[in-house]
């Protein structure tokens, strides 16, 4: 090595668990400039500088250098003419003023035309135009005068005297609450936490709302009142029993309810009150921006849940109350990098298809902190997250993997317990008809909360959400949209391996939902053992479900049952199903991957490799995947295939509400409105013994006290080298009962399975034999 040679660039593979190169020629580019990304090196203080060109060899004058960056991604602050480009990086010497590394791999990509354009200005002209007077969360001081005078004029002004009466004046007389005792023993129980996680979030209510009910209506002693939940706030110990290391969920709570109340009573109070609550605030701060960037790693780790949601939760709100005061520096640096991780690595639980690995329910939670981090970046800095394609189209998740008249239909963690899906999941969906102007996302809203009257209070919506703030907020932020029926169809997720049937949803005595996942994300986070299983709910109710609750991550029902295999409509090899424990490159590991999910002339096809997720637990297993013919948006023919070094036997797992009338070779399930039956078709490897179960195996009775108990349906083929196994569902009203006749043609080689209906419409699947193979 000569003199003066810069030493190697460090650039090691990615992992599962990390985040990877971007872009390369590979990866389809989907906004305009594409979002940079690599592994860090070791030296967490390490800077970089990137380089983009479209000549390789990067000369001068055609090269586009970005100098001291802090972190290991990077969006550019203007866009790129369509065309091939190359990138570079390597780590910088900010003293110097150059690279101390040589440049590392050149990586190719390319820009089509047309892409959305979502550059993010750069770290030094960013937040140069920001006011820096009070309030600034939701409403500057600039509109507050305006929307004061319009409240003055019309009290119900933006649904301003709902708002003031339901969630304003209630704060008024409780009793300010104390800082909590933490767990009996400080150890952690369900009972303790959920009751903890109310309070503080009331905490949070009354601190922000008193504080902008007594701004608008210039109410001084709403606004003492206001300062007295505050200032007990602020005394707690930020380090104590709602800190962020205790129980993550209560420090949020405590952060933003301080940053509303600094944010909001700023001019009323006095500067020895504001160093209290500016110190308190500040700690905490930085206890949840240290943990998310600095143990966790999100930008290296993206896959926690916790401290990727406690960006857009904690810090954007946090940073941006605190920004010009003491502690700005660390409040400037957090708030940038928040901004950069919102419009760079977000979201590593899906791409711009719009899906959410983690299932509906965390979609909800996830999204609806996003939208308010959107919401304040939007009103406060200008930076419109809402022009990225995943937020672009991520209404339709919900839309089309869980209809507003389902409950256990689908995938993921859902702390409704079987209920219907919160009404945050229709006010998120609102928030994306204001953005997109697309109306059957309002009409989600609408049904949603048509379907869920009464229910504000539940702790799944009360506990994390007060929905006339979201309503007041909306209204005064975003406009409302003319709801339109959705279209139904097929939606393929791609990015997290799941598809999303809907049939006549607006028609609730037509409408059938089938939800099908294969995923890469395996059984990570909130994710479970579930790759090709499968949902269905039709003509208003749910037919084969997801079985057993959330009750609290980590309770036996949720380690034992809810997030195994055997709680899904999949099948089990050798009574094995999928790993589903606690070890996250093993969980991501598990994985499955959708093959095909096309809509045809008479039918939906859909098709699922779940190989690398039976391997987990059965390394005999060669192959796994599943079929579905949905035909004619009437019935569900489903045909699995498992192949083995050793012979294996296959148990075909469907769950339901309620118990099964069983056949020799079928099955029957029966509700209030509807019903399905099911009949085995065709078993290459011998014919199956159908059982039931009614039962939640392995779980601790207290966690579904009061709760219903599903019911499983079991058919158990005997063991085999090769499997090859055809099942009919058919789905229908009580008052319309359905038949689909079936018969196999197996004179050649090949076994034809031909199904017809009354109005005889025949549809035919080729099963392919051993001795054809």
């Amino acid at each position: 090595m000569s003199a003066h040679a810069l030493p190697p660039l460090d650039e090691p593979n990615a992992g599962r668990l990390t985040i990877h190169y971007a872009p390369t020629a590979d990866t389809d580019v989907v906004e305009n400039p594409p979002r940079f990304s690599w592994i860090p090196v070791v030296d967490d203080g390490a800077r970089y500088v990137l380089r983009i060109s479209s000549d390789p060899d990067f000369p001068k004058g055609q090269t586009q250098v970005f100098e001291n960056l802090p972190f290991n991604f990077f969006t550019p602050d203007a866009v790129l003419a369509p065309g091939t480009y190359h990138w570079s990086y390597a780590t910088w010497d900010t003293e110097r003023g150059t690279p101390n590394s040589a440049w590392g791999t050149s990586r190719s990509f390319t820009v089509a035309a047309d892409l959305p354009e979502t550059p993010v200005a750069l770290r030094d002209t960013r937040l140069a135009h920001v006011t820096t007077s009070h309030p600034r969360l939701w409403m500057t001081t600039d509109r507050l005068g305006d929307f004061k005078a319009a409240v003055n004029a019309d009290p119900t002004h933006c649904s301003w005297s709902s708002f003031y009466e339901k969630s304003v004046l209630p704060w008024m007389d409780r009793d300010v609450m104390p800082e909590p005792a933490g767990y009996p023993n400080h150890q952690r129980t369900a009972p303790v936490w959920r009751q903890t996680y109310i309070d503080l979030q009331e905490m949070w209510y009354a601190i922000r709302h008193l504080a902008i009910g007594g701004k608008v209506t210039d109410n001084a002693d709403m606004t003492a009142r206001a300062k007295e939940w505050l200032l007990e706030a602020a005394s707690w110990d930020p380090m104590g029993v709602t800190s962020r290391a205790y129980t993550d969920e209560w420090a949020y709570r405590v952060c933003n309810a301080l940053a509303w109340g600094y944010d909001w009573l700023f001019d009323d109070l006095s500067e020895a009150e504001r160093e209290t609550v500016r110190a308190a605030l500040l700690a905490r701060t930085r206890d949840i921006a240290e943990h998310a960037i600095d143990n966790a790693k999100i930008h290296l780790f993206p896959y926690d849940s916790h401290a990727v949601r406690s960006v857009s939760l904690c810090l954007v709100p946090c940073c941006i109350a605190l920004l010009g005061d003491d502690g700005d520096d660390e409040a400037r640096d957090w708030l940038n990098y928040s901004i950069e991780f919102l419009m760079t690595v977000y979201s590593p639980w899906g791409d711009a298809d719009g899906g959410w690995a983690e299932g509906t329910n965390y979609w909800m939670m996830g999204i609806a902190y996003l939208i308010d981090a959107a919401n304040r970046l939007k009103s406060y800095t200008g930076i419109d997250l809402y022009q990225r394609p995943f937020l672009q189209n991520t209404g339709d998740f919900p839309l089309f993997c869980k209809a507003p008249n389902t409950r256990r239909a689908t995938f993921g963690d859902d702390s409704t317990q079987g209920e219907l899906a919160g009404i945050k999941t229709g006010l998120n969906l609102r928030q994306f008809a204001g953005v997109t102007g697309k109306g059957e996302y309002q009409w989600y809203c609408d049904e949603n909360l048509a379907t869920n009257p009464g229910t504000e209070g539940a702790f799944y919506n009360w506990g994390w959400w007060d929905t006339n703030f979201d309503e007041l907020v909306y209204r005064t932020d975003f406009p409302v949209i003319e709801a339109t029926p959705p279209e139904g169809g097929l939606r393929h997720f791609k990015g997290i391996g799941w598809v999303g049937v809907q049939h006549a949803m607006e028609d609730p005595d037509n409408h059938i939902q089938f939800v099908f996942k294969s995923s890469r994300f395996g059984s990570v986070s909130h994710s479970h053992g579930d790759q090709n299983a499968l949902c269905m709910a039709a003509y208003g109710e749910d037919m084969a479900i997801q079985s057993g609750y959330y009750v609290a991550f980590n309770s036996s029902m949720h380690r034992n049952w809810r997030r195994q295999t055997r709680s899904k409509n999949a099948i089990l090899i050798n009574g094995k199903g999928q790993y589903a424990e606690k070890d996250k490159a093993k969980a991501l590991a598990a994985t499955g991957k959708i093959l095909a999910a096309e809509q045809r002339d008479d039918h939906i096809y859909i098709a699922g490799d779940a190989t690398k997720a039976y391997q987990s637990l059965s390394p005999e297993v060669t192959l796994a995947e599943r079929e579905i013919y949905f035909v004619r948006n009437s019935y569900f023919v489903i045909v699995d295939k498992v192949d083995a070094s050793d012979p294996v036997t296959v148990e075909w797992l469907l769950h339901a509400n309620e118990p099964f009338e069983l056949g020799k070779s079928s099955f029957r399930n029966t509700q209030q409105r509807a019903g399905f039956y099911g009949q085995v078709v065709w078993s290459e490897g011998g014919k199956p013994t159908i059982t039931q179960k009614t039962e939640f195996t392995d779980v601790d009775p207290e966690d579904y006290k009061g709760l219903h108990v599903s019911t499983c349906l079991t058919a158990q083929y005997p063991a085999a080298t090769r499997h090859r196994i055809a099942t009919l569902l058919v789905p229908y009203r009580l008052d319309a009962p359905k038949r689909i006749f079936n018969f196999m043609d197996d004179q050649g080689y090949d076994a034809d399975l031909y199904f017809t209906d009354p109005d005889e419409n025949t549809f035919k699947i080729v099963m392919k034999k051993l001795a054809n193979t």
